[in-house]
């Protein structure tokens, strides 16, 4: 099988695509045929040896897979042959074929496509877990999405409507902001893009305020980071929950804890892996949510573009370089 493999952590330029061995499935695994491979931040990451896992060299990006199963290990029970299934595999992904474990499998409805649903686990489930196990967000409280027109962003823009949240959708161009409206953001917001001075940040979080009637929102959902992190925080209602989701805009902020403190507001992490590892039954549970949601058209995965197998390099140098609205995904060609 062709896989795209890191040999040596550098940038996407240092990628390579070669034949390998195809996978036999260990005890409790299942082989998936793969049809599609969605590219996330985290791949930009683990290739430049800057994410929380660090598999060894050689090996191939990519941890959101959609496909056939082929190949039952032992003691699998949960799938069988021939099912349709979604996959979460950390690494291992951008290939035509790849080993998981059966737990991190899940069959996919009859009416979902292999792109739709590769494109589905992380950004949904990330910001699934992050609204209601985290913030507890109630139906009428106001939720600031930052960064609203990518994968994470966009998938909570749609949960924080069904959930019952008012949604202010935050993100850099006006072409973005429309793709948030079409997916049901009540107000946007457009801020600078690049290094914000402190009159830029004051003035981003008085654009908040101004949306909230000088209230500020009861949930902020910040997966940018960077300069972006304190003017929001500060943009929070008292008694606020500003969810710390990643870090798309590079530098890792420091903030003034003295605004937890005037504020009552909560800042709080938000790790989906780590959750869906040591809650499956909760992780499950909320997945259901989340399908139930779909087949009732109020999610609605939004892939902006399809890239080759061949084309990884530029698929992650487009979402390290922002330049991605949605999902894009990664097809074998066969």
């Amino acid at each position: 099988m062709k896989a795209v493999l890191c040999k040596e952590f550098g940038p996407p330029s240092s990628l390579v695509i070669e034949d390998v061995a195809s996978p036999e499935p260990q005890k409790g695994q299942v082989v998936v045929e793969i049809h599609s491979a969605a590219v996330n931040f985290p791949d930009v990451l683990i290739i430049e040896n800057k994410y929380q896992f660090k598999p060894p060299l050689p090996f191939s990006p990519g941890g959101e897979v959609a496909g056939i199963v082929t190949k039952l290990g032992e003691g699998v029970t949960k799938v069988k042959l021939g099912d349709r299934v979604l996959g979460s595999c950390f690494w291992g992904g951008f290939a035509e074929e790849v080993a998981i474990d059966e737990g991190r499998v899940t069959l996919i409805p009859d009416d979902m496509s292999y792109v739709t649903a590769s494109a589905f686990l992380i950004a949904y489930g990330t910001s699934h877990h992050a609204l209601k196990d985290r913030a507890h967000i109630q139906p009428g409280e106001t939720l600031l999405v930052m960064g609203a027109a990518g994968g994470v962003g966009l998938a909570a823009v749609e949960l924080g409507k069904a959930m019952g949240a008012r949604v202010i959708a935050a993100a850099s161009s006006e072409e973005k902001l429309q793709i948030c409206r079409d997916h049901g953001a009540d107000e946007t917001l457009l801020y600078p893009t690049g290094s914000l001075d402190k009159n830029q940040q004051r003035a981003l979080t008085d654009q908040i305020k101004a949306l909230t009637g000088g209230q500020g929102a009861d949930v902020v959902y910040d997966p940018v980071g960077g300069d972006y992190a304190e003017p929001a925080l500060r943009a929070t209602n008292w008694e606020g929950r500003y969810l710390v989701v990643g870090f798309a805009s590079g530098p890792i902020p420091k903030i003034p804890l003295n605004l937890a403190l005037l504020k009552g507001c909560q800042i709080v992490g938000v790790f989906w892996g780590a959750f869906a590892d040591r809650n499956p039954a909760r992780h499950q549970e909320n997945l259901k949510e989340m399908m139930a949601w779909f087949k009732q058209g109020k999610l609605r995965p939004y892939i902006s573009r399809e890239y080759k197998l061949s084309q990884a390099a530029t698929a992650l140098e487009d979402i390290a370089s922002r330049k991605v609205k949605g999902k894009i995904v990664l097809v074998p060609e066969r």
